[in-house]
C-alpha cells in the first residue's frame, strides 16, 4: 500500500516497559507519569499517573481545547471543581469538558498510598489552560510552552 510507511501503527506495550517521568518542582505538587499513547497518536493521549500522598499533580485549571477523562485505579483523593469539593476513589470515572465547568484539581488525600489513575485526553496541536486561582494562562503545544499572568495585557498592535 503506497504511503503506508507513514501510517500510525497500533501499540501493544507492558506498563513496565514505559519510561516513568517524575516531576517534583514545587511544594504540594508531584507526580509519576507514564505516557502510554502520545507520540503515536494524532487525536488522543493516554497517561498513567501516580500521585504521592498529600500531593496534587497539577494546580486548579481548565482547558480551552483538550477534554480530559480520568479513571481512578487505586487510592483516594479530593477533587476540586467549580461545583465544590468531592471525594473520589478507585472505580470512579471523571470527565472534564474543555471549558470553565471542566476546571479541576485532584489531590491525593492518603497519608501512605499512591493515588493512581488513567488520564484519557483529547489532543490538539495547541491548547490553552486557565488557572483561575493564580490568575494565569498557559499556552502549550507544538513549539510553544508559555505561562502568563492574566492581568498583564497588551494592545493588539503593541510593538508592531
Amino acid at each position: 500500500m503506497k504511503g503506508s510507511e507513514n501510517m500510525i501503527k497500533a501499540i501493544h506495550k507492558n506498563i513496565a516497559d514505559i519510561t516513568v517521568q517524575h516531576k517534583n518542582q514545587h511544594e504540594g505538587y508531584e507526580y509519576y507519569k507514564r505516557e502510554l499513547v502520545l507520540l503515536n497518536a494524532e487525536q488522543c493521549q493516554i497517561s498513567l499517573y501516580e500521585i504521592p500522598p498529600k500531593k496534587a499533580g497539577y494546580p486548579y485549571h481548565y482547558h480551552m481545547k483538550n477534554e480530559e477523562t480520568f479513571y481512578i485505579i487505586r487510592g483516594k483523593g479530593l477533587l476540586k471543581t467549580p461545583s465544590g469539593n468531592r471525594e473520589v476513589s478507585a472505580g470512579d470515572f471523571l470527565f472534564f469538558p474543555a471549558n470553565e465547568s471542566g476546571a479541576l484539581k485532584l489531590t491525593n488525600t492518603s497519608e501512605t498510598e499512591m493515588l493512581v489513575y488513567l488520564d484519557f485526553s483529547t489532543y490538539n496541536k495547541i491548547d490553552v489552560a486557565i488557572h483561575p486561582d493564580s490568575e494565569k494562562v498557559v499556552i502549550w503545544g507544538e513549539k510553544i510552552n508559555k505561562v502568563f499572568k492574566l492581568k498583564e495585557k497588551a494592545d493588539y498592535y503593541d510593538g508592531e
